[in-house]
């Protein structure tokens, strides 16, 4: 009797856990976890953020000091070299391209990071404020948002960079603030096929006001589509930042980005100073390429049915 109590609560254990398991977000972390590609874009990813936050701790040299040994000649002296500590060589300008792109990589990602998370709380709270309240304060919502769409994207951000200035916080809150566009239309949509639900409805009957609803009820179910598409915003505000940087009007010397430093790079190829443009450009190849897949696992396992 005793043994078959015993085997009757594990059966009612091991039941539990299995429900327990068929959880989504379980399940959704399941399915991201055994993607391979994911997982090694994760774990590259990782292996650039640590770049940036701890590889100050390996350079000898900062990335505003000069070597004034090698000024002007990095075509001769300033190639990569243990022996002098410049890791990665330097640029004409006698400086450390190794702590340059340190640098560059902490700025590129706080743009992407910070652009990417003012677009999608901007356009969250819009997209889902107007999905949910409808009629013709929807309409008129909406119609700006197409407005304001056929503007040219990069000469909003151009002409408020001249404007306001070529600051480090302008460069931000530009890339941000004209980037909740297409994110506002997607929460809309998604929002629309919510606000009609039992819970959305029970809520209302209760007398809930408008904006709990949004905050509370509407919001928290949107967040599986709005983290794919976090994950793929960032890159494409690294992308931006680095486009008005090669043009020259975004950070500003001494600070440098991925952008400026493959501006820098690209202009004195033809010494021979090959490494100015090979490593900034490849930790921006790879760490674009890391967000685009873990967006692709993000979006693979909360909705299996797009695989």
């Amino acid at each position: 009797m005793i043994e078959h109590n015993k085997i009757e609560g594990m059966a009612a254990r091991m039941a539990a856990e299995e429900v327990k398991g068929r959880s989504p977000w379980a399940d959704a972390r399941k399915r991201f976890f055994k993607n391979k590609a994911a997982m090694v874009a994760l774990f590259v990813l990782l292996l650039v953020i640590a770049f940036a936050a701890f590889g100050n701790l390996f350079a000898t040299w900062t990335y505003d000091s000069i070597d004034f040994s090698v000024m002007g000649s990095a075509a001769t002296q300033g190639a990569p070299s243990i022996a002098n500590g410049h890791y990665f060589g330097t640029d004409d300008l006698g400086r450390d391209l190794f702590a340059r792109t340190i640098q560059g990589t902490r700025i590129s990602l706080m743009v992407g990071i910070v652009g990417a998370s003012v677009a999608v709380i901007v356009g969250t709270l819009y997209g889902a404020t107007s999905g949910y309240i409808g009629g013709r304060t929807d309409a008129i919502m909406m119609r700006t948002v197409d407005i304001l769409l056929s503007i040219p994207y990069m000469f909003v951000l151009i002409l408020l960079l001249v404007i306001f200035g070529r600051s480090l916080s302008m460069l931000f809150l530009g890339i941000g603030l004209i980037s909740w566009l297409e994110m506002s239309r997607i929460v809309r949509g998604q929002t629309l096929t919510l606000k009609n639900r039992e819970f959305i409805e029970a809520a209302r009957a209760t007398g809930v006001p408008t904006w709990k609803i949004i905050i509370r009820h509407i919001v928290p179910n949107l967040l599986g589509v709005v983290a794919v598409y976090a994950t793929l915003l960032v890159p494409l505000m690294i992308l931006t930042e680095s486009f008005i940087s090669f043009l020259g009007l975004g950070v500003q010397e001494p600070l440098t980005s991925w952008g400026a430093l493959i501006s820098e790079g690209s202009g004195t190829m033809r010494y021979g100073t090959i490494w100015q443009l090979a490593f900034p450009l490849g930790f921006f190849v790879v760490t674009l390429f890391a967000f685009f897949f873990i967006g692709d696992g993000l979006r693979d396992a909360l909705d299996p049915r797009d695989r």
